[in-house]
């Protein structure tokens, strides 16, 4: 990733507001259509990790080359089949909606931006996986078909109240949330007769015959078949009314606009004259009009529910028309922050051409990728309207990557600033269906959810409003929205950019990710008052997972207790009683068994025993709302009152038991953090997956993989593990023995934000100071100074260069992460940290850490 310096702690400082807006000056509202002479921005980078984000919007079962670790396969039921009437596709958004009108239309713009940059796109090492991502598309779009234009429209939960849009989980668990609300395994679908819709679909179907025909001649000929009947089929129906589930959401208005376009590839495809003769005859003498006048429209811009200015475009080319090449530069030039014909598009004021109020990053770099297209092809031997076009569109893409009043990338995953909320369910790994804290700084008195499990590399979200104000709220769709077609106009015109600038794609992308908090988790507070001769508990086994969501049939958690004063009473291990009591499920999944007690043979002594709860089938424990992430179980551990008429008053102690130790004397409330339980291990399918049981063998965090998180259980062994409501902890570890009096003490702090993942670890005084030297001094020169600033940013900009074990000399190092955390201090290292020394030197706050 291409690192841009930090000039200015005012930038910094606006950066970390909620509500962003910026003020320009008068020269740079007289410069916003200047671009730089040389490019600040690795594109080549940028397009590989838009590709990523198509992959993240895969639906169905995932093909061997997705490279999202943190995806699995979704839209299966428990048997794994795959029970969408259409497999495969993407997700249109941040929710699990498959609208074929989308699918179609962002194939066939990416495949635009291939056909034409072919040769960049293949020299910067994605051509394979830009054909894997767009073929992706257009096989889901050809299983639409029904022939006759007919096409399944929409599939997902759009009756009865759009289970869709009111629930928030992850894409792997979203089928099991409709089995929940409606009792089957299949979503919804129609099939629709709309000429937009089949026309798209043409027009990706035909592009696909383009780019497949010489190394996939088969998979060619039938997207060429389908993208005839398609077409002949949208031309007869010439109405687009017939819309289906896609109301509310995709109303699409006019149908000639994408006959036309379908028409244009058509004719590339196949060389057949007669579709630039319908083109002529049928569909430019009803082209759309400029508002009273007998202009051909040249206003509004290229997306899902206006292919026009694409369709003139593609004419013109096609053609060689003079005529219609004026159009196209009429339409650029409206785009321009001159205008034309006393028309323009409106400006922010540090310079986003700035359409409309959803999605206009998205508008913006869609009319980029025609502008680049118009000076690569339509003008390439007008040097000034070449240059115009090429330079604006640079611009515009660089605005969205930082060149902007705010400093701020629109692209998730690219540069030093990006929005902290955007609105993507599988990215966020909620699993309580409270979503509107995400990427806020607290998440109130409930401790809900503020930070996201994943990044969302390469997504483009939707942008500022005109005044060039950015909302970081994932509520506000309109600007933390993102779309397979916000990034398709943008992906199609990175192609140009690398053809211009070239570019290196990262060989360490992407990265791997290691869960930032705990995935399966146990929650336990004594029911009840405690009692002379049994403890009764009542606890929750919780999925949190998200790396990736994920059910799990064999579950089971153990509370380990010891039997010594039992047996010095005089009693044995036959007179305690181990009983399930009341439980959230009484049949079926989610119930669970009770039983014991069982001897743990990780104790030499033989004294410690334990109540195992293990689940009939624990899938029933799923991160899809508030009740169903955990199970509640009460279960009771007893000895007789009274034996023989004598009592065992006395026999009974809970203050050595391994469980108890594990908070349950100061435990209050499941909700708080203080009843989670360690020494509660959990096991899921066979392996443990959560605390630690009494010989010190504990759950090891590792990275995913895509099976899922990879867990060893090793004795003795520290991994970091986090409570639901914080993502940082620093852990004590000591692994005791009943023998013995020795014992190991490691700390492990970890610091984690949605770019990075910092461990420092000190055992018995090792190299790693276990405390502050001066707060703020980040780069640990004694000082606290801007630099010190500058350290934090690039660390979670770029952990591989400048994280804790960061390839550049000027790495942050342990002692740097302890003193830099200034802000909420022990909790993690964040870009209000940063903000806060920056705040410190300017004199806005007097001391640190900031309270």
């Amino acid at each position: 990733m291409i690192i841009k310096k930090i000039t200015a702690a005012a930038s910094a400082l606006a950066m970390s507001l909620g509500v962003l807006s910026y003020a320009p000056t008068a020269v740079q509202q007289d410069t916003v259509s200047t671009a730089k002479a040389a490019s600040g921005y690795n594109y080549a980078e940028a397009l590989q990790k838009s590709m990523f984000f198509y992959e993240v919007q895969q639906s169905g079962k995932l093909p061997e080359w997705n490279s999202v670790a943190w995806r699995a396969d979704s839209m299966v039921d428990e048997d794994g089949n795959e029970t969408d009437v259409v497999p495969g596709g993407w997700f249109d958004a941040g929710d699990h909606f498959k609208f074929t009108l989308t699918n179609a239309y962002s194939a066939s713009i990416m495949a635009w931006g291939y056909i034409q940059y072919k040769d960049a796109v293949d020299k910067a090492g994605l051509g394979e996986t830009y054909r894997n991502n767009i073929q992706w598309g257009m096989d889901y779009v050809m299983a639409c078909d029904k022939g006759g234009g007919e096409m399944i429209g929409t599939i997902g939960d759009f009756k009865g109240g759009s289970t869709d849009h009111n629930i928030w989980c992850s894409a792997e668990v979203y089928l099991r949330k409709h089995h929940l609300n409606n009792k089957d395994w299949k979503r919804p679908y129609d099939t629709i007769k709309n000429a937009s819709v089949a026309a798209l679909s043409a027009a990706c179907l035909a592009e696909g015959y383009i780019i497949f025909k010489d190394t996939q001649p088969d998979k060619a000929a039938q997207y060429l078949k389908h993208a005839k009947d398609l077409f002949e089929g949208a031309d007869k129906i010439r109405a687009c009314k017939d819309i289906g589930g896609m109301s509310g959401m995709y109303d699409s208005s006019s149908w000639l606009d994408d006959c036309m376009y379908a028409a244009n590839w058509l004719y590339m495809a196949t060389g057949d004259k007669s579709y630039l003769d319908k083109i002529e005859k049928d569909y430019i003498p009803d082209f759309p009009l400029e508002n009273q006048s007998t202009d051909r429209k040249y206003t509004w811009g290229l997306c899902w529910d206006d292919t026009s200015q694409a369709a003139a475009f593609l004419y013109a080319l096609n053609t060689d028309s003079a005529e219609w090449k004026e159009h196209v530069s009429h339409h650029l030039d409206y785009w321009s922050p001159q205008g034309y014909g006393g028309k323009k598009v409106d400006y922010t004021p540090d310079g986003l051409a700035w359409l409309f109020n959803w999605g206009s990053a998205r508008h913006a770099t869609t009319t980029a990728f025609l502008a680049k297209l118009a000076s690569d092809t339509l003008f390439k031997d007008d040097a000034s309207l070449s240059k115009k076009y090429d330079e604006w569109a640079k611009g515009q893409m660089d605005y969205c990557f930082g060149d902007n009043g705010l400093k701020m990338s629109y692209v998730l995953g690219m540069g030093d600033n990006q929005p902290t909320a955007f609105h993507h369910r599988t990215a966020s790994g909620i699993h309580d269906d409270h979503w509107n804290d995400l990427g806020q700084k607290s998440g109130g008195s409930e401790g809900w959810q503020t930070e996201y499990a994943h990044t969302l590399y390469g997504a483009l979200v939707g942008g500022p409003d005109k005044s060039g104000k950015y909302v970081n709220d994932v509520s506000q769709y309109q600007y933390s929205e993102v779309a397979i077609d916000y990034n398709a106009g943008y992906t199609a015109c990175l192609c140009a950019m690398i053809d211009d600038y070239g570019g290196n794609i990262d060989a360490a992308f992407p990265p791997a990710e290691t869960p930032k908090w705990a995935e399966w988790e146990v929650a336990a507070i004594i029911n009840g008052t405690p009692a002379k001769t049994y403890t009764e508990i009542k606890a929750w086994a919780m999925n949190h997972t998200a790396w990736p969501a994920r059910v799990a049939k064999d579950v089971e958690y153990r509370y380990f207790f010891d039997v010594s004063e039992v047996i010095d009473a005089g009693l044995s291990v036959d007179d305690i009683k181990v009983e399930g009591k009341s439980q959230q499920y009484e049949s079926g999944q989610g119930h669970a068994t009770v039983t014991g007690p069982h001897k743990y043979e990780g104790d030499p002594t033989g004294n410690t025993y334990y109540a195992s709860i293990k689940f009939d089938d624990g899938r029933a424990i799923q991160p899809t709302g508030q009740s169903e992430h955990r199970d509640e179980v009460q279960f009771r551990i007893s000895i007789p009152d009274a034996i023989d008429g004598k009592s065992t008053a006395g026999a009974w102690d809970t203050s050595n038991d391994w469980s108890y130790l594990g908070g349950l004397d100061k435990a209050s409330d499941l909700k708080k953090a203080d009843s989670l339980n360690e020494h509660m291990p959990m096991y899921v399918d066979g392996e443990i997956a959560w605390g630690e049981e009494p010989d010190g063998t504990k759950f090891v965090v590792k990275p995913c993989t895509k099976n899922g998180s990879s867990v060893t259980p090793t004795p003795g062994t520290t991994t970091t593990t986090t409570s639901a409501t914080t993502t940082t902890t620093t852990t004590t570890t000591t692994t005791t023995s009943t023998t013995t009096t020795t014992s190991t003490t490691t700390t492990t702090s970890t610091t984690t934000n949605d770019k990075q993942t910092t461990t420092s670890t000190s055992t018995n005084g090792g190299e790693a100071s276990d405390s502050v030297t001066k707060w703020g001094d980040a780069n640990c020169d004694g000082g606290v100074d801007m630099a010190d600033a500058v350290i934090i940013l690039q660390s979670l900009a770029n952990p591989n260069k400048y994280g804790i074990t960061g390839t550049d000399e000027k790495h942050i190092t342990n002692q740097g992460i302890l003193n830099g955390d200034v802000y909420e201090n022990g909790t993690k290292l964040t870009n209000n940290d940063a903000l806060a020394i920056q705040k410190y030197c300017l004199k806005l706050i007097k001391e640190l850490p900031e309270k």
